[in-house]
């Protein structure tokens, strides 16, 4: 091929070439790989923020090396200095270790380097991305006419299922076209309805989509943190009252800090009786519907209009991975538009431009393919048990440490607790707030641990959120003891 004398050309995996220059790299990284995860012993090296940032800042991109070089630069400078998802100690956010099948997966979509926007850019990627979908729509039995497209996580999928609920309300409202004129006169009344336990992308995505944040209308929760049913029905009600005009509402499986799972099958319900359009952000317990013992907790999802759904969490998959799912396939039109050069009019084949808001998209869904091939649906859900059983006994041993205090019964993997009053000696609330505080940064800056902190009720919580199958009861005693020690020396800098 002509790219062979060409002097750079052993920066490129070429047709027709052994690609040695690829071989060596890709077994080096490998090889790095597996010698930074042998070595680990911590979650994060220690070495302070500071100190990372000055080292690379030092990097000069004027003065080049050899691939080999740059593999172990960034292994010095990157790799060991990254957060360690497969660690047990690093049990902070929704951010799991990824299995070897998405890894493997990820391999083949870089090298491929698909362009999932149209099918002359990506032939047999299109079809694997639309069997994804339909099993997916399948799995969550949303029906003949339902389809979903894949994105980069849920932010994206919050954002598309409110878009087509805005787009949609408007076409019913009076036939207005917002795709063709823009938001109608009206549109300042739109009003999106979430719970006040709902994650912070519905209003981003009220802001983005031209309605802005105070569009948004948070309905109270009850104890369990679960969206409460009377207040929906009042907040429908009053803002009806007001000439307001309810648009979506936006129900949660699986709240970031509670785990909480809201009514589904009633607020779907409620939002079909009042014509409003029902979507459900599943990213953290959407996944419940491989489990067996667990799949019960998700019904009505079934029925949403729109359904988020990320990957990258209990799927297990590298980031990033999420998808939309919807009911009726018909609503993507609202997303259409044809290009000339890449979707003409009358095009026979699949272009999955059309139902995405992103042009140039990867090719995500063969990590999914790969891993149901190698792991399956149901061994995916045998997990989800595991990890919902071992979370409960995490509970307890919180409750039965005296150094502790469990903020309330894990709803799904995630545990939230405190230090106990014997911490707090002579501290107000506002410094016992900021002993947690620091408690949490300490724990990451020594490499320790990495874990989370939330409020409840304008307390400072520690987090746990276990997302991480091959954990044992065993890491928790070892983590909880890291914890007691670095809380007791913070305590005496503190008095």
């Amino acid at each position: 091929m002509s790219t062979q004398s060409a002097p750079w050309g052993q920066h490129f995996i070429q047709l027709g070439n052994n690609n040695q220059s690829f071989e060596q790299a890709t077994a080096f990284t490998q090889e790095t790989i597996n010698d930074l995860f042998r070595q680990a012993d911590k979650p994060y090296s220690g070495l302070s923020p500071v100190t990372v940032k000055d080292q690379l800042q030092a990097v000069d991109f004027n003065q080049t090396q050899s691939l080999q070089s740059v593999i172990t630069t960034v292994n010095e400078l990157i790799a060991k200095n990254s957060i360690l998802v497969q660690h047990p100690h690093t049990i902070a956010h929704l951010h799991t270790p990824p299995l070897i099948a998405s890894v493997v997966a990820e391999h083949f979509i870089a090298a491929l380097n698909q362009s999932m926007d149209s099918w002359d850019q990506s032939s047999s990627a299109t079809f694997v991305e639309q069997l994804m979908i339909d099993w997916l729509c399948k799995t969550y039995q949303l029906g003949e006419r339902s389809d979903g497209v894949f994105t980069s996580g849920g932010t994206q999928s919050n954002l598309m299922g409110l878009l087509l609920a805005r787009d949609w309300f408007a076409f019913n409202q009076s036939g207005h076209s917002i795709q063709q004129d823009g938001l109608p006169d009206y549109g300042h009344k739109f009003r999106i309805i979430c719970s006040n336990r709902s994650h912070f992308t519905v209003q981003k995505s009220a802001s983005l989509m031209g309605l802005g944040e105070r569009a948004v209308v948070c309905v109270k929760t009850n104890l369990q943190g679960q969206m409460d049913i009377d207040d929906l029905l009042l907040t429908i009600d009053a803002l009806k009252a007001q000439d307001l005009l309810p648009i979506c509402v936006v129900a949660t499986a699986g709240t970031t800090d509670h785990g909480a799972i809201d009514e589904l099958d009633k607020i779907v319900e409620i939002a079909r009786k009042e014509q409003i359009w029902s979507h459900i952000d599943g990213a953290y317990g959407g996944a419940l519907q491989l489990s067996a013992k667990h799949k019960y907790r998700l019904k009505g999802i079934e029925s949403a209009d729109s359904v988020s759904v990320d990957f990258h969490k209990l799927f297990y998959q590298t980031i990033s991975c999420g998808a939309l799912l919807i009911k009726d396939k018909s609503n993507f039109n609202t997303l259409l538009h044809h290009a000339d050069y890449l979707n003409r009019e009358g095009d026979e084949l699949p272009n999955l431009v059309d139902k995405s808001i992103a042009t140039t998209k990867r090719f995500d869904a063969l990590k999914l393919f790969m891993t149901l091939k190698s792991v399956g649906a149901d061994t995916l859900g045998e997990m989800y048990d595991k990890l919902l059983e071992l979370t409960l006994q995490v509970a307890d041993l919180v409750k039965h440490n005296d150094s502790f205090e469990l903020c309330c019964e894990p709803l799904l993997s995630t545990v939230l607790f405190r230090l106990s009053e014997k911490y707090q000696g002579s501290l107000t609330a506002a410094e016992f707030n900021q002993l947690h505080q620091s408690l949490r940064l300490q724990l990451l800056t020594s490499g320790d641990a990495v874990i989370a902190e939330t409020k409840v009720d304008g307390k400072v919580h520690l987090k746990l959120t276990l997302l991480n199958p091959c954990l044992a009861l065993s890491d928790f005693d070892s983590l909880f003891t890291k914890i007691e020690s670095h809380a007791v020396t913070l305590t005496k800098k503190a008095l």
